[in-house]
């Protein structure tokens, strides 16, 4: 067995919440450790564990940032340290795909939504490796019950890197299971299915 990798890296922190979802703000430099369709972690109150995919990215302005953009010549210290000490946070957005109590994973929404300022995590690939083991894509249900979302593109991010990890531990059937499972579940919505296998092709073109 290959080693997995990365650990679980603290991201930001809750800036609100709803039972579906939430979002999250951090440092702009901290958004280099998270991609769209990326897996994190809220460890919540009472010993829930609750996990969420990452479905958009949202990086404000401020007012030195529009008077920074005009400037002829901004040197990379101050576009450094306006990344590191701005004001204004990035903003994660999450769906809640299922949490984790004393030990059991559940592809349920969780009991309650997390709190404010709660700290947020990535997840560690051993992480990710429990929560979809076992062939088991109850989760699915909710990327594909939310028409605001980009369902193809974040279902073939998603897939793309849990399946990176699975390569890892030499499992190369994850990903064809998922793809089943997709079409048994859109098989009565043939304008989804032709569109997130249309994203799903490009995992297969690399």
């Amino acid at each position: 067995m290959l080693p997995l990798t990365p650990t679980s890296i603290q991201i930001g922190r809750l800036l609100r919440a709803s039972t579906t979802g939430c979002v999250i703000g951090c440092q702009v430099n901290q958004v280099e450790n998270l991609t769209c369709g990326g897996m994190v972690r809220i460890p919540a109150a009472q010993g829930y564990e609750i996990f969420g995919l990452v479905y958009d990215i949202h990086i404000d302005d401020d007012g030195l940032v529009r008077q920074l953009v005009t400037a002829e010549h901004v040197s990379e210290m101050v576009i450094q340290d306006n990344r590191l000490n701005r004001n204004i946070p990035a903003e994660i957005s999450v769906l809640f795909i299922g949490y984790k109590k004393d030990g059991k994973v559940s592809h349920l929404l969780p009991p309650r939504p997390p709190l404010s300022l709660d700290e947020i995590f990535s997840c560690s690939a051993q992480e990710i490796l429990t929560f979809t083991s076992g062939s088991r894509f109850g989760y699915f249900r909710h990327i594909l019950g939310n028409p605001d979302l980009p369902t193809g593109e974040l279902l073939a991010a998603h897939l793309q890197q849990t399946h990176a990890i699975y390569r890892q531990i030499h499992d190369e059937t994850w990903l064809e299971s998922a793809v089943s499972e997709l079409i048994v579940l859109l098989r009565d919505d043939y304008e989804t299915l032709n569109r997130v296998l249309g994203a799903i092709s490009e995992i297969y073109q690399d």
